[in-house]
């Protein structure tokens, strides 16, 4: 299977989970995770019409942007998915347009003070430890309308919803209450907020969930670029 086989099955597999649960496909964003993957894989995935990435490490995510930005593909979107330390809150203020793991508000913070005026407004989602997991990051549930007030106020974010990482698991039935207990969040988030529309969720392994609970943003890799390739060369 090529990446291009790759892209029309997890389309078609979006667009018929989509429509069982009586959803609009078009509203359900793909966001190929391109992370550990050549910019040769990204050019095939945009030539099949993919134009948003994800990316979880920081430099390495810059140093593809910087490529494409070459090679004037000015029409892709970076998403920055990955854990985010201080130290490089301002190589993803500067490059990304997206971020999706905002959990305290320092780094919250940081990101506005360093994102250039010349730029639109940084899109930003709560990453939510919903399943309490002290290996991942993320807020715990009662945190979340606290963050959410912080980050309304700083004026070169833009918080659009929510985001999460469940705990793995092979059971359909746990994966789907899970995704349920964040669509209720991200509702109670839009009774609050203004410009709340996304809800960031799902991955190869439990997208069928995602969509059928209200994910609006699915992130996937495996099922696009084949299995990760930690040692691989970048570009």
């Amino acid at each position: 299977m090529t990446i291009k086989d790759n892209l029309h099955e997890i389309r078609q597999q979006i667009t018929t989970i989509a429509k069982q649960c009586d959803r609009d496909p078009n509203q359900i964003q793909l966001i190929a995770v391109s992370k550990t993957k050549p910019v040769t894989a990204i050019e095939q995935a945009i030539e099949c019409g993919q134009y948003q990435f994800g990316e979880n490490y920081v430099q390495e995510g810059v140093d593809k942007i910087h490529y494409f930005q070459e090679q004037q593909k000015t029409d892709l979107e970076w998403h920055f998915i990955g854990p985010l330390q201080s130290n490089k809150t301002k190589l993803v203020a500067e490059n990304f347009a997206w971020v999706h793991t905002i959990d305290r508000i320092k780094i919250a913070k940081r990101l506005n003070d360093q994102r250039p005026s010349n730029l639109p407004l940084l899109n930003v989602l709560i990453q939510v430890n919903i399943s309490n997991e002290a290996s991942k990051s993320g807020v715990i549930v009662e945190e979340i309308n606290d963050l959410a007030q912080e980050i309304a106020k700083l004026p070169n974010l833009k918080l659009r919803g929510l985001m999460a990482i469940p705990a793995v698991t092979d059971n359909y039935e746990q994966q789907l209450a899970t995704f349920k207990k964040m669509q209720c969040l991200f509702q109670e988030l839009q009774q609050q907020f203004n410009n709340i529309d996304t809800l960031s969720m799902g991955m190869t392994d439990d997208m069928q969930a995602a969509i059928v609970a209200g994910s609006t943003m699915v992130r996937i890799g495996t099922a696009i670029f084949g299995a990760r390739a930690y040692n691989s060369t970048k570009l």
